[in-house]
């Protein structure tokens, strides 16, 4: 039976927790001033928005508005309860909370999804089994040790196989008493006209595919032929179809597992397939990530960014192969922020095959010093379709590299590469200097007349502007979280905020500071209860505001909101007298009009 979790252990765990180790494991930080900033994992954008305040152990959007402590951001990132967001923290600081918590959805859309993540977990634990523990998976594990896979590979991915059998998890899901809802959304199941359910994969070696939180989502099988099973026109891989879990454009292989390592490394390997991905990890290169099989999306790209600015490009070496690595650069470089390098396998060889012909310290060698900038890659790349004897291929190479000079940002690097074009091809460096002026012309007009596009999954509200009043009542709260002294004068004056909810805040401080004591920001927020809230919580801390108030700021930020409170009462005064003069009650446009002079006095006083 779940059981609360003690507020000692949560304090515990949240005391023990560096809040910028946590969130650096999803959102690449970069320290700036006393705080670290970088993409916001919740909406997209290109220019850093997040940061997170070590000294506080807090973060905050400054362009979606998101903000809370580490357990809220674990909460909002991944969709856990509370409870779980806990439970995840204390595992990764190793520390037990002595107790079952509940593993109800933290929403309802969490909800939904919860029986189909639980589904393809559960069948993916079962395809591993049939490969390596029974006969019908012999010969797919025959051909992955062949592929050079280890077992403690296969275990680690939990590659498995899907038997010969159309309604193999048919029977499975029926005995099991899955509801048909469920295998219909699940995406492992091909449903008939007349509503029968068939296997999806079947005779096919499987790869999980795992969300950021490495959960498995989908699967993707590659057919195993056999003497039995030609291929009979069927796709070599077969990937799961996009349902309310899986979608190829999000889900890039071996991020899950990655993402530390890239972190700490500070760059990604893109490989073109998901075999290269395990050849690499094999060789002890645990950085590497693929593709679903089609070109780099925005949303990968950004998953990406958000943890590395360097990415090594290192695709087949066959003609495909070097012209996947040419439209990957593109798309890459056109995001400013990430640095880029490729890698082309010689021989025409992938990763996969190098590593089984030359072994896992020649591929190490070849990922760490065959790397070529995305200008010397070109300078390659661009020869294999041109005859340099022909004056006409040599001018169309020529202009081409120039072309591409324009993107080379280094002064130093863009010099480089005009004196080893001038020595290969007999030419000035004047000359050339002349063709890159014209082409750098030719792109800022090209760029001038593109119309910006901007891409964005989620709707960022737009910011409503303070009133002055409402700005006073910010910096007094903080004051009030912050200074002891000002939070009593204002409970003991009983001092009242016009806004409501500043009213109520001040009374949920003073009651959490009677049981603790202390101000704790991160803790505070843990014993707030309402959303709406934490974010009024969060949006006061990261004020700009000194260290220490005085005396004399106090008691402006009083006046300021002492007075907006009269003049209320004035407007409301002044709405009463009209309805009485109109109503034709003389008795009582006479008592307001008294009012209205003695509040108008003490707006003079005060």
């Amino acid at each position: 039976m779940a059981q609360r979790i003690p507020q000692q252990v949560i304090d515990e765990v949240r005391e023990r927790t560096d809040i910028v180790e946590v969130i650096g494991q999803y959102v690449q930080l970069k320290k700036s001033g006393k705080n670290y900033v970088g993409l916001c994992p919740f909406h997209e954008e290109k220019t850093p928005s997040f940061s997170v305040v070590e000294d506080k152990q807090i973060f905050h959007c400054f362009g979606c508005g998101k903000g809370g402590n580490v357990f809220t951001f674990l909460q909002e990132l991944e969709g856990l309860s509370f409870p779980e967001s806990v439970k995840k923290i204390a595992d990764m600081e190793q520390i037990s909370l002595g107790v079952d918590i509940s593993s109800e959805p933290a929403n309802e859309n969490a909800g939904r999804q919860q029986p189909l993540i639980a589904l393809h977990e559960k069948i993916r634990d079962l395809y591993h089994h049939i490969l390596v523990n029974t006969k019908a998976g012999e010969e797919a594990l025959a051909y992955l040790h062949k592929r050079g896979l280890s077992d403690q590979l296969i275990e680690e991915f939990k590659i498995g196989f899907a038997p010969n059998q159309r309604d193999f998890l048919v029977q499975v899901c029926q005995k099991d008493r899955v509801l048909e809802d469920v295998m219909a959304r699940s995406g492992l199941f091909i449903q008939r006209d007349d509503g029968r359910f068939s296997d999806r994969f079947y005779q096919r070696v499987m790869f999980p595919l795992n969300d950021a939180r490495g959960k498995t989502i989908g699967f993707s099988g590659r057919l195993l032929q056999t003497a039995d099973f030609p291929r009979e026109g069927q796709p070599k891989y077969l990937n799961s179809p996009e349902t309310e879990l899986f979608n190829k454009r999000e889900v890039l292989f071996n991020f899950d597992k990655a993402r530390n390592e890239i972190r700490k490394q500070g760059e990604a390997i893109l490989f073109e397939g998901f075999m290269d991905v395990l050849a690499a990890w094999q060789a002890d290169i645990k950085t590497g990530l693929a593709s679903m099989g089609t070109s780099l999306t925005e949303q990968q790209i950004t998953a990406i960014e958000r943890i590395t600015s360097h990415v090594i490009v290192a695709y087949d070496g066959d003609k495909a192969g070097l012209a996947a690595t040419d439209r990957a650069m593109a798309i890459l470089g056109a995001h400013s922020r990430l640095s880029l390098s490729a890698v082309t396998i010689p021989e025409k060889l992938d990763p996969d095959e190098y590593l089984r012909k030359y072994g896992p310290e020649e591929l190490r060698n070849l990922l760490q010093h065959g790397r070529q900038t995305p200008f010397v890659f070109q300078m390659h790349y661009r020869k294999k379709d041109v005859n340099l004897d022909n004056e006409t291929d040599r001018l169309i190479y020529l202009n081409g590299l120039v072309e591409e000079l324009v993107k080379v940002q280094s002064p130093v690097e863009q010099d480089l590469y005009l004196g080893q074009l001038a020595d290969e091809f007999n030419l000035t460096r004047d000359s050339l200097k002349q063709q890159l002026r014209q082409a750098r012309q030719t792109s800022r007009m090209e760029r001038r007349q593109q119309t910006p596009q901007r891409s964005s999954t989620i709707t960022v509200p737009p910011k409503v502007a303070l009133t002055r009043l409402e700005k006073a009542e910010r910096m007094l709260i903080y004051r009030a979280m912050h200074e002891g002294n000002v939070r009593e004068q204002l409970v003991q004056q009983e001092f009242q905020f016009i806004h409501d909810r500043y009213q109520e805040l001040l009374l949920y401080l003073d009651s959490y500071m009677m049981v603790h004591g202390q101000f704790v920001l991160a803790d505070f927020l843990n014993y707030l209860k309402e959303d709406s809230m934490k974010q009024l919580v969060i949006d006061i801390s990261v004020l700009q505001m000194s260290d220490d108030s005085n005396e004399r700021e106090i008691y402006d930020l009083m006046q300021v909101i002492a007075h907006s409170g009269i003049a209320d009462e004035i407007k409301q005064r002044q709405k009463e007298q009209l309805e009485a003069r109109k109503s034709g009650n003389q008795q009582r446009e006479l008592e307001l009009t008294v009012q209205i002079i003695e509040l108008t006095k003490r707006l003079k006083q005060a």
